[in-house]
């Protein structure tokens, strides 16, 4: 078979790159290639439209890969052009793992591990505050929410709000020991109690639900055993919780203590509560969810309780839903789960992408404007533009540096543009995070876009010349 031919569409500023990048490709790979440099310098600022009226595409072309910052219908071109069309990565030097997209994980995302989210205090809110955060949680991948009750006091209304709860289409959990308050909670249409010991088990018998069995004391694993066979024999459906205990208080332990259980009890549902760890740990909550998702789904423990109260745990919910499908994958596939999906990678990024002082340079010798380009390299910030490199770590000096010789090219709105460019750079170096100017910090799961590259948008509507952002394809 002819090996596949491949045609690049670019602009001048990333030409260089390109071929470069390209070359080693194909010799890699094992494709034909052409490059076709259209007359703009900046490819980011290409539309459809404007690359149907300048594309000449080879003969024998099996494909034809766009610049990924290319934006809109391809239907002007697919009039013209015969072969497939596609947009490739917005960064060129990501085209080898673009050319290995075709090995995707086809199966990621399923999961066997249900999320219980739990509305602490829950007496202390109104109804529709409960009932807006139940569905807050639901939509963050919570399967159950678990109204929480307040310890020492009865509350009378807690019927009523589990069913508003229902009556929104969800399931509900109610949390408490005292008997009459679950009473009502389960009539209410609550199909799951947490938690029944030998305090409150005789209890349990006229629920009509399924109940999580905790030991009297934690390390007294003999009292959940006997209290589990006593509401068996009685046919109330139970759920196996040892308690998992903080850091410091007998974590070891209660983790060994999950091991016991699933060999004591082969076929029993059981229950990890993980807000033990995540709220009382001083650490970001996705590492630890990512670990007790894996123990959970190497000893089928097929159910989480969470909380999401302090602030450095308030999005675990969406954590464990990320974590719960990396488990899931790894346990199925029998393969770490790395490269599989990144976005609880939220401090630093998965890999990091920099330019050496050969490449800067040939950037630098391309700008003819004054209009900057920043770059984080090698540890530091990098501004090109004007004919002139500005480097250092300090973004007040080097905005100083730029202002001593270039001042008469910075207007406000472009000062402060480059001051929003230069803080978001400044983290990217500080916590190493891939930095791409006019685009957001990656956070994993909770990144947010930036309005559509505001500054190149403005830049396309008025269709100028040069652009501050960097090369595309």
């Amino acid at each position: 078979m002819s090996p596949e031919r491949i045609h690049f569409v670019t602009g001048r500023f990333a030409e260089p790159m390109l071929h470069e990048v390209v070359a080693s490709l194909a010799a890699q790979i094992g494709f034909d290639y052409s490059v076709d440099v259209l007359p703009i310098t900046v490819a980011a600022l290409m539309t459809p439209e404007w690359i149907a009226r300048h594309i000449q595409v080879p003969a024998g072309t099996t494909r034809v890969l766009l610049p990924g910052y290319c934006s809109g219908d391809l239907q002007p071109l697919a009039n013209i052009v015969t072969c497939s069309i596609e947009r490739g990565p917005k960064d060129l030097r990501r085209l080898g793992q673009f050319f290995g997209h075709t090995a995707a994980l086809t199966d990621f995302g399923a999961w066997d591990i249900e999320i219980i989210a739990e509305i602490n205090h829950a007496p202390r809110s109104s109804r529709q505050q409960i009932v807006a955060e139940a569905l807050q949680l639901a939509a963050d991948g919570a399967d159950v929410i678990d109204v929480g009750c307040d310890p020492g006091s009865r509350w009378a209304q807690v019927g009523e709000a589990v069913r508003a709860l229902i009556d929104q289409g969800l399931r509900v959990s109610i949390d408490s020991f005292d008997p009459h308050e679950v009473r009502d909670a389960t009539a209410a249409g609550a199909e799951l109690v947490l938690s029944v010991n030998q305090s409150n088990r005789e209890a349990a018998v006229d629920w009509g639900c399924e109940v999580v069995v905790i030991p009297d004391r934690p390390d007294q694993l003999e009292t959940m055993n006997e209290t589990a066979q006593w509401l068996i024999e009685r046919g109330v459906p139970i759920r196996l919780d040892p308690i998992l205990e903080p850091i410091g208080v007998g974590f070891g332990q209660s983790i060994l203590r999950y091991s016991q259980t699933r060999n004591q009890w082969p076929r029993a549902a059981m229950l990890m509560g993980i807000g033990n760890l995540t709220e009382l740990t001083d650490v970001d909550s996705a590492g630890i969810n990512m670990l007790l998702a894996a123990l959970c789904q190497e000893w089928s423990i097929k159910s989480v309780l969470t909380t999401q109260v302090i602030n450095w745990a308030r999005t675990s919910v969406r954590e464990f839903d990320v974590a719960r499908r990396l488990a899931h994958y790894a346990h199925v596939h029998q393969t770490p789960p790395k490269h599989v999906d990144s976005r609880l990678i939220m401090l630093r990024d998965p890999d990091v992408l920099s330019y050496n002082d050969q490449q800067l340079a040939a950037l630098a010798r391309q700008i003819r404007d004054h209009n900057y380009r920043i770059f984080v390299s090698n540890g530091q910030l990098v501004i090109l533009g004007g004919g002139q490199c500005f480097r250092g770590q300090d973004a007040f000096q080097l905005f100083d540096d730029l202002m001593q010789t270039q001042a008469a090219h910075v207007d406000p709105s472009h000062a402060f543009y480059l001051g929003f460019e230069l803080c978001k750079a400044s983290i990217a170096r500080q916590l190493s995070k891939e930095y791409r100017q006019d685009e957001a910090l990656h956070w994993g799961l909770l990144s947010e876009d930036e309005p559509e590259r505001h500054r190149l948008r403005r830049r396309r509507d008025k269709q100028p010349p040069e652009s501050p952002l960097g090369e595309s394809v």
